[in-house]
């Protein structure tokens, strides 16, 4: 759902609404999104993926974020809550503010209504992270589980995960079996 597309919203103004709101909205370009809740599958599985980092990233300084943060491109001129983010960016591990603009690690449990937003649009507004090194995509009704790498040479690869693989996240150097991800999610 959005506004009219002939009404602008600065920044500012999103972040002192979406302060007070009572649900969730994404912004992008001076347009408001609101969000869609997320079904058992999807919560599940971003719940894993916490449990999961925050076992892994116990002892550094990175922290994992949920739903609730959003994430800040300033260059794109978004705001968008992915469903589990990580930074490890004092900037950002110092920070008060209800945004991060650092991530190192984003994902997004896709959902057939944002599939296609999620790997076009959005891809390419995460991409203008500086700070961003993979970007995750999460199938809810079946094993696989999609990571977009940025490569030294400036380039994103693709390396998609299947069942029984072991799936790895460079970025905070993680590894873990494909099951441990979909653990207790219905139907999988």
């Amino acid at each position: 759902m959005t506004i009219n597309k002939n009404f602008y919203i600065s920044p500012e103004d999103y972040l002192a609404g979406e302060r007070v709101s009572p649900i969730k909205h994404e912004y992008r370009r001076g347009q408001v999104y609101a969000m869609v809740g997320a079904k058992k599958p999807h919560i599940v599985i971003a719940g894993n993926l916490v449990t999961l980092f925050n076992n892994h990233l116990n002892d550094s300084p990175c922290i994992v974020l949920t739903s609730d943060i959003k994430v800040r491109l300033e260059q794109a001129d978004c705001y968008y809550y992915p469903d589990v983010a990580i930074t490890c960016d004092e900037r950002d591990l110092n920070s008060t503010e209800d945004f991060i603009l650092f991530p190192t690690l984003v994902v997004e449990v896709l959902s057939p209504s944002t599939e296609a937003f999620d790997r076009g649009e959005k891809f390419a507004d995460y991409q203008t992270s500086p700070s961003l090194q993979e970007y995750v995509l999460i199938n809810q009704s079946q094993m696989s589980v999609e990571c977009f790498r940025l490569l030294e040479s400036g380039s994103w690869v693709s390396q998609t995960y299947r069942q029984a693989d072991e799936v790895y996240f460079a970025s905070i150097d993680f590894r873990c079996n494909i099951a441990s991800i979909y653990r207790k999610v219905p139907g999988i």
